[in-house]
C-alpha cells in the first residue's frame, strides 16, 4: 500500500510524522531451491488503516471484440479510464490466477520529480489484477506489466512487485516519468525522446536464494545483458518500450530485463552521469534515507536474520546508518523453509534483535509489541520513533503464496489467506481454482465501516484487539489455537492434493470449492471460540484459573479465585518514578 513517498525525505521527522507513513507493506520471496518441497512462494502484507480485508474473486471470461474495462483505482476506489478486454481473460483468487501467477506489491514512493502532480494513467492495483487476468507465468506477467504502462502510462509512485510461478521467482521495480528531463544538451546528444510512463527494472531471484522488499526500493546495480543479447540474438533488451512483443523475455538464459530509457531518462533529467554499469535504479530513483531503511528495509533485515545466521553484521544498517554496509537484494538461507515457516516469517516484531518490540517500556506492562501512531513524536527538541515491524495492528489482509510445478495448475497454488494483524491471523488454504469465495471472505460482508458477525475480518480484529490488552498472557493462548489450525491445514492440504490432483473438469472445481470453504468455516468456529474463552479467562484483567482442561471452581461452584499477577518490573519502577512520592507507603 502507499507510503507518500516517505522514501523521499531527507529527514526522520519530516517522513515518520506523516500519517500516510503507516500504510505500507512487507514481501518476501522464496526460490524453488529454497524451500523444503521445491514450490515456489511469496508473501504479502497489505497495510492500511483504511483496507478491509477480503478475498478478491474476478472469474474467467471470453471477451467479444471491442469489448472494454473500467480501470478502478484500487487505493480511491475512483473510475480512471476503459482499455480493451482481451480475447479471454483468467480467474484470480486474490492475487493468484487459476495458473498459479501470483503478484505482491510494496510502495516505495521515490523521488518527488517522479510523484509531482497529477498524471493518466494506470494505477499500481490494477497492475495487479489486471495482469493477473491475462498472464500464465512470471515473464509474461513482467511483458504485460510494462506494455500496460507503455499504452496507458502510468499514475502511482514508486512500487517493487514480487512475482512468481511454479518455477521462478522474480523482482520489479518500477516508477512514473512526471519530471520533464532538464538536460536538454545531453539528451540531443543520446538522441533520447522522452514519452510518458514509466521506468522499470526486473531481476529473477537466483535459485537457492531468498528475497524481500518492504516500501525500500532493493535493486541497485544490475547486469546490462540488452548488449549481449543483442549481438547474440540480433534483438536487444534494450528495445522493450518500442517492442510490439517481448519475445526475448522467454529465453531461460535471460535473467534481468529493463525498460529502454531506465539509464538514459535518469541522465537527460541529470540524476545520474557515471558509466552505465555504476548505474543502481535504487540509488538512483530512491535514494536511502534514515527512514528508508529503518521504517523499511529493517523489516527486510528482520526476516534475513531468521533464516541466516550470519545476518548480524547488517543489523547497524538496519536501524539506520546509511554508512554501513547495506544488504544484498538476496541472500541463501542456512536451512530449507517450508511454508509454515513463510507464515511464521510474516510473524515479527523484531525479536532478538536490538529493536525487539516487546522489551522497551512502550510496551506496557504486558509486552504489547504494537506502538499506536503516528510512529515519530518529539520530546524536548528530540525526535523519537517507534519501530514499524513486519506485523502491525493495521494490516488489512496478507497471505502466503504457494505455487507447487509437481500438481495440476488448480491443484498446485494455493493463497494461504489471512486476515488483520500477521501475528494473530490464521493462514487458511484457499486453492487458485476455486470459483466460490467463502463467506467469511467474501467481498461485500461488511466493509470498514461495517459490522458483520460472519466476517473473518471483524472477528480477528476483535480477538485481537483484546489480546493487545494483556499481550503477553493473551498470545499464548491465541498461537495454540492458530498452530492447531495451520498445522491441521497442511496436514490435510497434503492428503487432499492426493486425491484431486486425479480429477478433472467440474468435479474438480466441486471439490476444491468444498474443501477451502469447510477449512474458513472451521476456522470461524475455532476463533469464536477462542474469543469467548480469552473474554471469560482475562476479564477484568485478572486471570482465570484452569484445571483438567476446564476453569476451576469451588466446591460450591463458584468461580475460583484468579490470578492476580503484578505488573513487570520495569512498568512498577516507571510508576513509581513518575508518581512514587504520592503512592509510596508510610
Amino acid at each position: 500500500m502507499k507510503i507518500a513517498n516517505i522514501l523521499a525525505t531527507t529527514t526522520l521527522a519530516v517522513g515518520l510524522l506523516t500519517s500516510a507513513v503507516t500504510e505500507a507493506c512487507t514481501n518476501f520471496l522464496f526460490t524453488k531451491g529454497a524451500t523444503k518441497d521445491g514450490s515456489t512462494m511469496i508473501t504479502y502484507a497489505a497495510d492500511s488503516h483504511t483496507l478491509y480485508g477480503e478475498l478478491y474473486y474476478r472469474a474467467a471470461a471470453d471477451h467479444k471484440p471491442g469489448e472494454m474495462m473500467m480501470l478502478i483505482d484500487w487505493d480511491t476506489q475512483t473510475p480512471l479510464f476503459e482499455i480493451p478486454q482481451p480475447t479471454h481473460t483468467y480467474s484470480v483468487v486474490g492475487n493468484m490466477n487459476e495458473y498459479q501467477l501470483a503478484i505482491g506489491e510494496t510502495t516505495y514512493g521515490g523521488r518527488d520529480e517522479c510523484n509531482n502532480g497529477s498524471v493518466k494513467g494506470i494505477d499500481y492495483g490494477s497492475l495487479i489484477y489486471v495482469t493477473l487476468q491475462r498472464a500464465k507465468n512470471a515473464r509474461e506477467a513482467i511483458a504485460t506489466i510494462a506494455h500496460l504502462m507503455a499504452d496507458y502510462g502510468y499514475s502511482s509512485s514508486g512500487e517493487s512487485f514480487s512475482i512468481c510461478d511454479p518455477n521462478e521467482v522474480w523482482i520489479m521495480e518500477l516508477i512514473g516519468k512526471r519530471a520533464e528531463p532538464v538536460k536538454a544538451d545531453v539528451a540531443k546528444k543520446m538522441k533520447y525522446k522522452y514519452t510518458d510512463g514509466a521506468v522499470w527494472v526486473a531481476r529473477r531471484i537466483p535459485d537457492g536464494y531468498v528475497c524481500g522488499h518492504a516500501n525500500q526500493a532493493r535493486i541497485t546495480q544490475f547486469p546490462l545483458e540488452g548488449k549481449k543479447f543483442n549481438k547474440a540474438k540480433g534483438k536487444g533488451l534494450h528495445s522493450v518500450i518500442s517492442s510490439a512483443h517481448l519475445d526475448y523475455i522467454n529465453e531461460p538464459e535471460v535473467e534481468c530485463v529493463y525498460s529502454a530509457d531506465v539509464i538514459t531518462y535518469a541522465r537527460a533529467c541529470g540524476w545520474f552521469d557515471g558509466k552505465d554499469e555504476q548505474f543502481s535504479f535504487s540509488d538512483t530513483y530512491c535514494p536511502l534515507t534514515f527512514s528508508g531503511i529503518r521504517a523499511c528495509d529493517a523489516r527486510v533485515y528482520a526476516m534475513f536474520n531468521r533464516v541466516n545466521g550470519d545476518m548480524k553484521k547488517y543489523e547497524k544498517y538496519a536501524m539506520g546508518d546509511a554508512t554501513a554496509e547495506r544488504m544484498p537484494l538476496w541472500i541463501k538461507p542456512d536451512h530449507k523453509i517450508d511454508v509454515r515457516e513463510a507464515m511464521q516469517l510474516m510473524r515479527d516484531h523484531y525479536e532478538g534483535t536490538a529493536m525487539d518490540m516487546t522489551n522497551d517500556l512502550g510496551a506496557g506492562p504486558f509486552k504489547c509489541p504494537y506502538r499506536w501512531r503516528p510512529m515519530a513524536f518529539k520530546i524536548d527538541g528530540e525526535t523519537y520513533i517507534h519501530e514499524r515491524a513486519t506485523s502491525t495492528q493495521q494490516t488489512g489482509f496478507s497471505f502466503v503464496a504457494q505455487c507447487r510445478s509437481w500438481l495440476p495448475a488448480k491443484v498446485g497454488g494455493i493463497l494461504w489467506f489471512g486476515v488483520d494483524d500477521t501475528y494473530s491471523t490464521v493462514y487458511c488454504p484457499m486453492y487458485c481454482g476455486i470459483t466460490e469465495i467463502p463467506l467469511c471472505f467474501r467481498q461485500g460482508n461488511g466493509d470498514m465501516l461495517t459490522y458483520s458477525e460472519t466476517a473473518a475480518f471483524w472477528l480477528f480484529n476483535r480477538v485481537a484487539n483484546f489480546a493487545y490488552s494483556r499481550y503477553c498472557d493473551m498470545i499464548v493462548d491465541l498461537q495454540k489455537v492458530q498452530d492447531k489450525l495451520e498445522t491441521g491445514y497442511i496436514a490435510d492440504v497434503k492428503k487432499f492434493d492426493n486425491r484431486a490432483k486425479e480429477i478433472e473438469g467440474s468435479a474438480l472445481t466441486t471439490l476444491l470449492n468444498d474443501f477451502s470453504n469447510r477449512q474458513a468455516e472451521k476456522m470461524m468456529s475455532e476463533w469464536n471460540a477462542l474469543d469467548k474463552y480469552l473474554l471469560v479467562k482475562y476479564i477484568d484483567g485478572n486471570i482465570k484459573k484452569e484445571k483438567g482442561g476446564q476453569f476451576e471452581r469451588t466446591e460450591t461452584g463458584n468461580a475460583a479465585s484468579p490470578h492476580m499477577p503484578h505488573y513487570r518490573k520495569a512498568w512498577q519502577r516507571m510508576i513509581v518514578e513518575d508518581h512514587g512520592e504520592v503512592i509510596r507507603q508510610k
